[in-house]
């Protein structure tokens, strides 16, 4: 699998996994909530395939998913699940790749 295919794949799969405890959830605007939780992950998975870095890839993952996450975690008040979904999910998508991408 390419990086790109693996990027697409990996960000739909964090994306679902991230907002599906979501729709239990009421928000003021339910639907903007989980689209622009979903488009953040997906993003976070995408990044995380395609950049170059010399670094090992979890140390990639681990950035990007902390950095990438920090925008939503400013703007609401659930800071700290927010950043952990976000880190987590980038640390792990990071282990994954270079047993998925050839």
């Amino acid at each position: 699998m390419n990086a790109l295919s693996f990027g697409l794949v990996a960000g739909l799969a964090f994306g679902a996994l991230a907002v599906a405890p979501m729709f239990k959830m009421t928000f003021h605007d339910k639907r903007a909530a989980i689209s622009a939780a979903f488009v953040e992950r997906f993003m976070i998975a995408l990044v995380i395939a395609l950049v170059a870095l010399p670094w090992p890839r979890w140390a990639v993952g681990l950035l990007f998913g902390m950095l990438l996450s920090v925008p939503s975690a400013l703007i609401t008040k659930a800071r700290v699940p927010i950043l952990v979904t976000g880190t987590v999910g980038g640390l792990l998508v990071g282990l994954i790749y270079p047993f998925v991408v050839r």
